[in-house]
């Protein structure tokens, strides 16, 4: 496709794709800003998807009209369109430039429990808002409705909350049609139950109900509607919508809370009592400013809990850290306490049967016995791969080999939105640069194959590695050997269609289960995707995010040969591979003390053994 901005044709290099939505690929102009290119019906992405081929075409159709006609100026924290990109004819509108925002992240980190335990303070996030209040006012003001505000339409940079994709922005008769389920205010679905599929229009209304949506997951790490429904018998389960639609909100008595979320009790009556009348009792407008102005967070010196409260929620001042049992029976399991911290463990990972972490305690990065291998403060963009002694770190495009007694080693990496793509096993480590997979050799780096420059996310296991990318039209995967040089390319994965928002790999044997997170249609899906070593795709399945199943999360599982073992809040889960099918085998309920969502999961020489937070322990099922 030739594509034209100020009558200059570009060449777009995949190489500097930034990203993908579910309607538009980005692209790095090299100028400071970017280009937002809008996916046509012929797009792979849309590949056998009649209906997403359809929306596509209408929304470039309406663009020709709305963009031209796009109001302006708008608050300064509005990345808006700058430029129009069209076809060599300048008669048809493809996409448009818009600034590029630098090292940001998108707010849906902010409601990571892993993401905040790297180092984000709640006030932080109080100051997020505050300014992203004032821009919301600001939007208002100029008659613009967000109409799909969302934290993936949301980049943070430093405590600025920028809102993007204004293109779907709704303004005088150019009505908002994408939504996010999530952040949907129930009362734009005129009484439907068939489905969450708004009937009324976008309104300042609907963009404060999103608003808040937005605030209570940043600061508790759960949305109105998360947790699990666990009505005592004979009542049913309610489902999604139905829990939507009849207000069953986490402060519903039958709806367990999250175990990783943050305990609703540190925030301030004031602030829960607003909470509650607009997820509970449709209360509506403008957030109350004073709220966040009056926002004040501190860490109680006793427990280490940060709340917003006169006093402690969950100690006295004079109590005590409380100490874990060495070892407790449940029922048919024991579980013995490995290590714990007053800090916050970070990373952990397993090398022949014996596990390895790092940890933040005291000033500094630590090794699991103690030892310092990089001063300073929490810093959540930064990543970590263990190998041996030997501690990996990246940030941006560069990693740093911390080898006990010697030198740092720098080297650069690509980061694909972010990440650095570099890993590790017991015997190497591994890295893409400069449009080429790398593995540390003996005497210099050694290249095992070629890559797409700047857009390889990578995965390693003990036997074998697993990459790909997503780049614009292009879509591709490979397999590598740990040992060998050589890649195994044209992988054909059941690629999901909508915005990658995060990816994650096991391996165990000659299988790799590859987990994908999507946003699509307004949801978020979970992918598990079962791969060999010799690149076959054994068998897939896909769930809800947030839905307590084993796909509820993407994260913390440990695979044994043709097996998986999940963590989810009501304990341990097993799934089998089986005939081309992903099955669950097994429930271990009695496992539900210790463990949650956000816990991560290795097969050590102690048995299954649980990283959590601040503490490790083993398991043994009797």
């Amino acid at each position: 496709m030739d594509v034209y901005l100020e009558g200059k044709r570009l060449r777009l290099d995949p190489r500097k794709a930034l990203g993908k939505g579910g309607e538009a690929d980005v692209f790095d102009l090299g100028d400071g800003r970017v280009l937002k290119l809008f996916k046509p019906p012929e797009h792979p992405d849309y590949d056998n998807l009649p209906q997403e081929q359809a929306a596509a075409r209408a929304r470039i159709a309406e663009h020709q009209h709305k963009l031209p006609a796009f109001p302006r100026p708008l608050p300064a924290r509005v990345v808006s369109p700058e430029t129009l990109a069209t076809d060599k004819k300048g008669t048809t509108l493809l996409g448009y430039a818009m600034r590029k925002l630098e090292g940001a992240e998108p707010l849906r980190r902010f409601g990571d429990p892993a993401f905040r335990r790297a180092g984000v303070p709640s006030s932080r996030v109080s100051e997020l808002f505050r300014g992203l209040h004032r821009t919301l006012s600001a939007l208002h003001g100029s008659g613009v409705v967000v109409g799909d505000f969302n934290d993936l339409n949301i980049l943070v940079t430093g405590n600025d909350a920028w809102l993007i994709d204004a293109d779907s922005f709704q303004f005088g008769s150019y009505l908002s049609p994408v939504f996010t389920e999530k952040f949907l205010d129930p009362l734009r679905l005129g009484g439907s139950t068939q489905g969450l599929m708004p009937s009324r229009p976008a309104s300042p209304d609907s963009d404060w109900y999103a608003f808040t949506v937005a605030l209570m997951q940043s600061l508790l790490c759960v949305g109105p509607h998360g947790g699990i429904h666990r009505p005592k018998p004979p009542t049913p389960k309610a489902t999604p919508t139905a829990r939507v639609l009849q207000r069953i909100t986490v402060f519903h008595p039958d709806v367990q809370y999250p175990k990783p979320a943050t305990p609703f009790g540190v925030l301030p009556d004031d602030l829960l009592h607003c909470l509650h009348r607009v997820f509970v009792e449709d209360l509506r407008g403008p957030f109350p400013l004073p709220l966040l102005d009056s926002l004040r967070f501190t860490v109680c010196a006793s427990c280490g809990v940060e709340h917003a409260r006169a006093s402690c929620p969950t100690c006295r001042p004079s109590a005590t850290l409380a100490t874990t049992p060495v070892t407790t029976v449940r029922g048919q399991v024991v579980a013995t306490r490995l290590f714990t911290t007053e800090g916050v463990i970070l990373h952990a990972s397993v090398e022949d049967g014996t596990l390895r972490w790092l940890f933040h305690a005291n000033g500094a990065y630590r090794r699991e016995e103690g030892s310092a291998v990089l001063q300073g403060g929490l810093e959540p963009s930064l990543h970590w791969a263990l190998q041996g002694a030997v501690t990996l770190v990246g940030k941006g495009g560069e990693f740093a080999v911390l080898a006990p007694g010697q030198r740092p080693e720098r080297l650069g990496v690509d980061a694909p939105e972010q990440r650095p793509a570099f890993a590790a096993n017991a015997r190497h480590r591994y890295w893409a640069h400069a449009g080429a997979l790398w593995r540390d050799g003996a005497f210099a780096p050694e290249r095992l194959g070629e890559v797409l420059d700047g857009q390889t996310r990578l995965f390693v296991g003990p036997r074998f590695g697993l990459g790909f990318h997503r780049a614009g039209s292009l879509r591709g995967a490979f397999v590598f050997d740990a040992e060998r040089p050589g890649l195994r390319d044209g992988l054909a994965l059941p690629w999901p269609s909508g915005r990658l928002v995060d990816a994650e790999a096991v391996f165990d044997g000659a299988n790799c289960w590859l987990f994908l997170a999507e946003e699509t249609g307004g949801r978020t899906v979970n992918h598990c995707v079962v791969v060999g070593a010799d690149g076959t795709v054994k068998a897939s399945a896909r769930g809800e995010a947030g839905d307590g199943s084993w796909l509820g999360s993407v994260r913390g599982k440990c695979a044994s040969g043709e097996a998986l073992f999940a963590p989810t809040d009501a304990g341990l889960v097993r799934v089998e591979l089986r005939q081309g099918r992903l099955e669950v085998v097994r429930e271990f309920p009695d496992t539900e003390p210790f463990v949650d969502a956000d816990s991560r999961l290795f097969l050590t020489r102690n048995g299954l053994t649980v990283v959590r937070r601040q503490d490790i322990t083993a398991l043994r099922m009797t």
